[in-house]
């Protein structure tokens, strides 16, 4: 595992920090997992390289996830590393390809009618990883999977959320035509950096999408698999806490650094899960006011 290890290590990413609360061979296994979608999701991002290039690339980590999934040894060596957890997990390529599509959005796509078409995407690039890591985390009732797929779009609307103002430097804006047309917000306002109340209102409305989502993965969490989903958990916990600060900044993501936890914080979510853990506490970590 000393590629994907690597790789999980040098991101330093929110998903990566929480693997802490899992235990050595899971921790190992979603490493390799999360390296996957860091490769994929790497290629769709260069723009450096051509999209025409970029789709091959994607369709090459198509064709050798699918090999590794067939018992047919992969190319490449995160590849190799994730095929052995993918049969002991028995992960299907069913899901790793729903992945690669979603990933696939972004070279064609930058902006999005309405919201189902942008919950599409979300569950494509987040639902899904979701989905692939409750079978590493490991369930008993099949109810988890919705769990899952709620936690995936709430932690995504929230990257959206956070991130406006970068992805409008690269010409893309996910917020859906359709809800800043019933705001009055104009498209040229966010690829500009402009801040309106047209676009806090908006954005408002987004924040409360999201919200609802959050608060159906916390009512769809069956009490039996609280205890194993302790690593979505804290990362709903760590998103949760960045929708507050962007809603205390009133949306301003064009004149505020970028919301996000310290390590300080990030540190007392942990050490909070795992007391709560410890006391059998079952009250939630996000999703209510």
């Amino acid at each position: 595992m000393q590629v994907c290890e690597k790789i999980t290590r040098k991101s330093a990413s929110n998903l990566a920090l929480a693997f802490i609360l899992l235990p050595k061979h899971k921790r190992r296994a979603m490493s390799a997992l999360y390296a996957f979608c860091r490769e994929v999701d790497d290629v769709a991002d260069d723009e450096s390289i051509e999209t025409e290039q970029r789709r091959l690339q994607l369709t090459a980590w198509r064709k050798d996830v699918e090999s590794a999934c067939l018992g047919i040894e992969p190319q490449f060596e995160v590849t190799k590393e994730l095929s052995t957890i993918i049969h002991s997990y028995h992960l299907p390529f069913s899901l790793f390809d729903e992945l690669i599509r979603g990933v696939e959005m972004d070279l064609d796509v930058n902006r999005y009618e309405t919201i189902q078409d942008l919950e599409a995407y979300c569950y494509r690039v987040a639902s899904v990883v979701g989905l692939l890591s409750v079978e590493i985390f490991g369930y008993q009732n099949k109810d988890t999977r919705n769990y899952a797929i709620y936690l995936g779009k709430a932690l995504q609307l929230t990257n959206i959320l956070r991130d406006v103002h970068n992805d409008a430097l690269r010409g893309r804006i996910y917020i859906p035509m359709e809800q800043l047309r019933a705001f009055g917000v104009r498209p040229e306002d966010i690829l500009q950096g402009k801040y309106t109340p047209q676009y806090y209102s908006c954005a408002r409305w987004m924040a409360e999408r999201a919200k609802e989502f959050y608060s159906k993965a916390r009512l769809s969490l069956p009490e039996i698999d609280r205890n194993s989903m302790n690593t979505s958990e804290l990362m709903g916990s760590v998103y949760w806490n960045v929708l507050e600060k962007i809603t205390k900044q009133q949306f301003n993501v064009f004149d505020h650094p970028e919301a996000k936890l310290s390590k300080l914080q990030k540190l007392r979510l942990i050490g909070r899960i795992w007391m709560r853990q410890l006391l059998r506490v079952s009250t939630p970590n996000y999703g209510t006011t």
